[in-house]
């Protein structure tokens, strides 16, 4: 999917039809024609445009003469069969050419929505470096509000793991973790990119843009520093949480031999009283009724001593 964007003297983004000076060329998983023709119109280098759509591509800055490429991987949430948010990270291409702005992805993002939507103050796709550094704010943004949905499932699972005796919940906490893997690795190589990028030539800043670059470093460590807590968090809490369950286990074996015991001693003393040999009582006119209290008193016994012992 191509899309192509202009901002207009009043700052409000427009779709465009053809590529202008000062706009904004949105690729969106681009077929190779696409590719090709923005290749040929823009004349950079076709890795820069494909690079981006490799999923394992590492964050990285490079420059080939007039063009600068920005890889940075930006956080992802997607749904599984059941319904299941699950959270990812996929490169973001990010390219400055000398007459507009370019961005690469496999998939679309909200990212792009605040800027297509005109809801981010100050966004002009003329101003392609603040605009850049703009993109890595509200990415390191995300980032921090994906681990806070994180950290709240957390909680959930942490609830139902209590009074659970099933592996669902540890499976659900184990996905949990691979994300902040995912999540903890890709802010580590967007802070290498970040702090090369303050410390090299690569685009002309400003002032503001140098502190806006500044903000965003801060808040990317912010995130890792969230991630990396969640993540230690989430690996003491599945070793205990295992533990839960093979004791909350073992506490309904206990539970179902101790009834076990109780139900066989009435069935003991039927036995009894139903062999064929002289027993105590056998004539007796109440002898039914003798066997019967019997049962119930030393039931009431087992009972007794099983509470007295925390069996129940």
């Amino acid at each position: 999917m191509l899309k192509i964007y202009l901002s207009n003297e009043q700052g409000v983004l427009e779709e465009q039809q053809e590529i202008s000076k000062g706009c904004w060329v949105h690729l969106i998983a681009p077929t190779e024609e696409e590719i090709e023709d923005i290749r040929s119109r823009m004349q950079i280098p076709i890795e820069f445009l494909r690079d981006p759509l490799d999923e394992e591509e590492r964050s990285r800055i490079e420059k080939d003469g007039d063009h600068i490429l920005i890889i940075v991987n930006v956080p992802l949430v997607t749904v599984d069969e059941n319904e299941i948010p699950i959270y990812d990270t996929i490169p973001l291409g990010i390219i400055i050419v000398n007459n507009c702005f370019i961005t690469v992805c496999l998939k679309d993002n909200p990212i792009f929505h605040l800027f297509s939507q005109n809801k981010v103050k100050n966004f002009f796709t003329y101003k392609r470096t603040r605009f850049a550094l703009q993109i890595l704010y509200l990415t390191a943004t995300f980032y921090l509000r994906y681990l806070k949905q994180i950290s709240k499932k957390t909680d959930l699972i942490e609830n139902e793991l209590h009074q659970s005796m099933k592996n669902k919940e540890l499976f659900s906490l184990l996905n949990l973790e691979k994300s902040l893997v995912y999540f903890t690795t890709s802010l580590k190589s967007n802070n290498i990119v970040m702090q090369k990028m303050l410390k090299s030539n690569y685009l002309k800043m400003y002032e503001d843009d140098q502190e806006l670059l500044e903000d965003v470093i801060i808040e990317n460590q912010q995130a890792i520093e969230m991630a990396e807590t969640h993540t230690s968090i989430l690996s003491g809490m599945m070793d205990a949480f295992a533990s839960v369950i093979s004791n909350n286990v073992n506490f309904v074996m206990k539970f179902l031999t101790a009834i076990t015991i109780i139900i066989a001693l009435p069935t003991m003393v039927a036995s009894f009283y139903g062999m064929n040999v002289p027993i105590p009582f056998q004539n007796h006119d109440f002898s039914f009724f003798v066997a019967i209290i019997i049962s119930i008193i030393l039931s009431l016994i087992t009972t007794l001593i099983f509470w007295k012992k925390r069996f129940f």
